[in-house]
């Protein structure tokens, strides 16, 4: 099995500390996660929205990554109209792509991005160390190549974005500075891989997301921005445990979802992104010949383990900035739904 990703000294490679301190408002993030799904306990995502991961070498194929938020058809265009006033006449204005991306990106002629409208995308070099991650990624009719994000790091770094290297104002979307998460965390961060359950073991955090992440409130590190709509929501980059005294063998488990279960239980989860239930994220493997999730692992396996057999724990700084939601949809219907307020008022 490839070694994980990141550094041994990387947030996401640390294992909670025994008698962490518990966050004082977990109870109503508990709550908050019963409300937002029904099912109870956690969904993975195993066959759409999520991250195909393609491994690369110095003989793939390069492409020009061409910058495509101002043409996105989606929320990408949303984005950049939302931030036309800080964008102004900056000809050096990253676009969606941070510095270093775009140019000799490599890619396997097999590589499929998720095929749900964030179009996610990874690219790891495991010899030099290299992962490219983009949003909104395309391949066009030419064979050509586009996206609305696109940014290159250190394989075995922290893991963890410097918010300093953004020039981001508050109220905007991180995507157009590079990152690929709402959150700005790496896309590849806190991925199950299809290797690790093989293996046995998952070392490392998991990535999550819900319908309730907080307005304008995350959590660094991991995270570094937010694109949260609920007020007092649980915010981006915030970690949730499993009980670790939680015994596992009275859950009917498969081999498979008590591999993921243990790792819940000693590494935690981190809320990276806004979804409209309450998943954690397996990596896509629609286009490995090799690997397949069906027959492994059931996306709805998990969900034996209901919400209130977890804990939110401390970690990081509170940081009160992030993206408000009117340039996406979804974001914007959730906070008028659970604030009450009208849509015609705007968020200042």
């Amino acid at each position: 099995m490839k070694k994980r990703f990141f550094s041994d000294e990387s947030f996401w490679n640390t294992k909670i500390e025994i008698n962490p301190k518990i966050v004082t408002r977990s109870s109503h993030f508990i709550d908050l996660l019963y409300e937002a799904d029904q099912e109870k306990g956690f969904h993975i995502n195993l066959h759409s929205w999520t991250i195909p991961v393609y491994e690369v070498t110095k003989d793939t194929p390069t492409f020009h990554i061409g910058k495509r938020m101002m043409q996105h058809t989606g929320e990408g265009k949303a984005f950049y109209m939302n931030s036309k006033n800080f964008i102004g006449s900056n000809k050096n204005h990253p676009l969606g792509h941070a510095p270093g991306f775009g140019v000799d990106v490599p890619i396997p002629e097999e590589a499929i991005p998720d095929k749900e409208s964030d179009a996610h995308m990874a690219l790891i070099d495991y010899e030099q160390g290299i992962v490219w991650d983009m949003w909104a990624a395309e391949k066009k009719p030419d064979g050509t190549w586009w996206s609305c994000t696109g940014i290159r790091y250190d394989l075995n770094g922290s893991g963890v974005f410097d918010p300093a290297e953004f020039g981001i104002h508050n109220g905007e979307s991180i995507h157009l500075y590079g990152p690929s998460r709402a959150s700005g965390v790496p896309i590849i961060a806190g991925l199950i891989m299809h290797d690790e359950i093989m293996e046995g073991r998952i070392e490392h955090k998991l990535a999550c997301a819900c319908s309730m992440v907080g307005l304008l409130e995350h959590c660094y590190p991991p995270a570094i921005w937010t694109d949260g709509a609920v007020p007092n929501g649980i915010p981006e980059g915030a970690l949730i445990q499993l009980d670790p005294g939680l015994d596992l063998d009275t859950y009917d488990l498969t081999r498979e979802e008590k591999i993921i279960a243990r790792a819940l239980q000693e590494y935690g989860a981190v809320f990276t992104d806004y979804s409209g239930g309450v998943t954690l994220y397996g990596e896509g493997l629609w286009a490995n010949k090799d690997k397949d999730w069906d027959g492994l692992l059931d996306e709805n396996g998990l969900r034996k383990i209901p919400f209130d057999k977890y804990r939110f724990v401390e970690t990081g700084i509170t940081m009160e900035k992030g993206m408000v939601p009117m340039p996406h949809h979804h974001l914007f219907k959730a906070y008028h739904e659970k604030t009450g307020l009208p849509e015609n008022i705007i968020i200042k």
